[in-house]
Parts: structure tokens; sequence; C-alpha cells
């Protein structure tokens, strides 16, 4: 449950299958909350908060900076997350994930959209 609304964790043998597209319909900026990573943690799997919250007193996280028209590409396992605007500037992006369809377990499969 988050915010209300009932989700589910996709195992780390789907997530491991699939890449992010992060299209940029403006530059990113420090001031306008780019995306910030822990290098390498996508290796790692599927972390908890706790893991998640010791990797980043250990390792030093990267801000990407995407000029517009710029794509970055990512693992979705990687540990990401994006600060408030510190301004006015937009900071439109279009984030598209590829997978390849699979089953998961017990006759689940994983959705595409």
């Amino acid at each position: 449950m988050k915010e209300g609304v009932n989700y589910a964790h996709a195992p780390a043998s789907a997530l491991e299958q699939a890449v992010a597209l992060r299209l940029h319909l403006d530059d990113s900026t420090i001031e306008n909350g780019p995306l910030r990573v822990l290098p390498s943690t996508h290796t790692l799997g599927v972390l908890t908060d706790d893991q998640i919250h010791d990797f980043s007193e250990k390792v030093a996280e990267e801000t990407c900076l995407v000029t517009r028209g710029g794509v970055l590409a990512l693992r979705p396992l990687i540990v990401h997350a994006s600060s408030k605007s510190k301004n006015e500037k937009s900071r439109r992006v279009l984030h598209i994930e590829y997978a390849t369809p699979m089953a998961v377990s017990n006759g689940l499969e994983l959705a595409l959209s």
C-alpha cells in the first residue's frame, strides 16, 4: 500500500530484463530537481528501504543532467530519486519502459502497457 493505493513490486528477475528511456523535453539542471542515482545498484536486485539508506551513506550519488532532447537510459532497478524543483522551470520528461512479457510465477504474468 502506497498513499492509499495497492501495488506490487515486480521481482528482480523481471526488472533485470527491463530498460527505461527518459526523453527530456526540458533541460535538466541542478535547480529543477534532476534525476539522481546510486551507481551500480542495479546489479544488487530489489533492495529494502534500510539497504537503500545504508548504500546512500556509503556510495556517492550521481546527478544526471540532460539537455532538452537528450535521452537517458537506465535500468529500473537502479536506486534513483528526483528532488523537488528549486525554481519555476519545467522538467518535463517522457519516461518509457521496455520489457519482455514474461510469466513470473504461479500463473502470474508481468503486465505491460
